[in-house]
């Protein structure tokens, strides 16, 4: 018990020790830290981050390095959505097209076909773009 109360007391003087020792007479006055400065520091590091991201995105485009994943054995030729988390891929492999179905969790071959050309035909519908089928409405409207 009295070895409780010494401890207590010596922890409970060590502010006021602290205080009687005071800053050293030789040691150099800080400049004073202003809110702006604050802020100005923390916003020139988050634009010197966002500017490093950025770059980096840039560096790893102009190198071919997004496109890592492919190899010269597997291309994808096309794909459609079909549901929220649903697609249908064709995949080229060698001499055959693989139409896969696509879903969370599992990977289905639906059907092979014979290596074909890309038909470059405008689709009408959903592959259209804004203005086009915005105009073609106005068209319709016209008429009518």
């Amino acid at each position: 018990m009295k070895y409780g109360f010494i401890a207590a007391c010596a922890l409970l003087s060590l502010p006021a020790l602290a205080l009687a020792i005071g800053t050293p007479a030789a040691a150099p006055a800080e400049p004073a830290i202003t809110p702006a400065g604050s802020l100005l520091q923390v916003f020139i590091g988050l634009v010197a981050v966002l500017l490093l991201i950025a770059a980096t995105a840039w560096v790893a485009k102009r190198l071919g390095v997004t496109h890592g994943g492919t190899s010269g054995l597997l291309n994808v030729i096309s794909s459609a959505s079909v549901g929220t988390r649903e697609r249908v891929v064709v995949v080229e492999v060698g001499d055959s097209w693989l139409v896969v179905g696509v879903a969370p969790g599992s990977v289905n071959a639906l059907m092979t076909l014979p290596k074909g050309e890309i038909q470059s035909s405008p689709a009408h519908g959903l592959n259209d773009s804004f203005a086009a089928r915005l105009n073609q409405m106005i068209q319709k409207r016209r008429v009518n």
